[in-house]
């Protein structure tokens, strides 16, 4: 392996375990210990790649810090989360980018993650409905087995067929992948809530309705949602032991 190869993947390791810190700092601990898990991984690749003994005894010392510092942080969370006390916050400023549905959902995304109930009253107009459907493509992407999406939200008064027919077609699209949409209506609904079946429960002010509006169709972020503004809104992220079934 080429001494740039092994440089570049040296400085990836510095950038996402410096975001580790960060996270870690601000007290977004399950977010910081994916970042510290990432990191650590490109970090023992780095080791892998150096034959230098002084150069591999400093990364041996660096991945054993970062490792102690994950397991501290792992079983602080695994505590909350057995206390019921899990709460975490995060604030997304107006304009603010990096905050696609991967980057946002993608710390409390598990193997054992198989149902999904989305609580949302606007999945109505066009822009919305492609949320969704954004969101779910994030799910089927995801290191994760999810065989139902639940999703509660009001029906468009004003136009039902351009709703309805998009979401019998999002239904097909997903079973076509072995996944099924369970799709209720409700004219009392208002909180917006994401709730996993492994424990975590996501509600984002806003609901997934919290992107920016791109300037032109030939605009950056039109495509890719990490470089989409972003309207201000807040996510709060809760654990339960107590999950939603069937």
């Amino acid at each position: 392996m080429s001494e740039n190869h092994v440089s570049g993947m040296e400085t990836s390791a510095v950038s996402v375990l410096k975001r580790a810190v960060e996270l870690d700092n601000g007290g977004r601990f399950q977010e910081s210990l994916v970042c510290y898990q990432e990191g650590i991984q490109l970090l023992m690749d780095v080791l892998k790649a150096v034959k230098d003994d002084t150069r591999r005894g400093h990364y041996r010392d660096k991945i054993k810090g970062y490792m102690d510092r994950a397991e501290q942080i792992k079983a602080r969370v695994n505590q909350m989360k057995e206390d019921g006390k899990y709460h975490e916050q995060v604030k997304i400023a107006e304009d603010a980018t990096g905050y696609s549905y991967e980057v946002l959902f993608k710390p409390y995304i598990s193997s054992l993650l198989t149902e999904v109930w989305v609580e949302d009253p606007y999945i109505r107009q066009i822009y919305q409905l492609y949320n969704f459907l954004r969101f779910c493509e994030m799910l089927l992407k995801a290191p994760c087995k999810v065989k139902t999406i639940h999703l509660l939200t009001t029906q468009d008064e004003t136009d039902t067929s351009q709703q309805t027919n998009a979401l019998a077609e999002i239904r097909e699209s997903l079973g076509a992948h072995g996944v099924t949409l369970d799709l209720q209506y409700s004219s009392t609904i208002h909180d917006r809530e994401i709730r996993f079946n492994n424990g975590w429960i996501i509600k984002i002010g806003r609901g997934l309705d919290y992107f920016k509006r791109p300037k032109g169709r030939f605009s950056i972020g039109y495509c890719d949602y990490d470089l989409r503004q972003c309207h201000e809104t807040s996510v709060d992220i809760f654990h339960t032991k107590h999950t939603k079934t069937l």
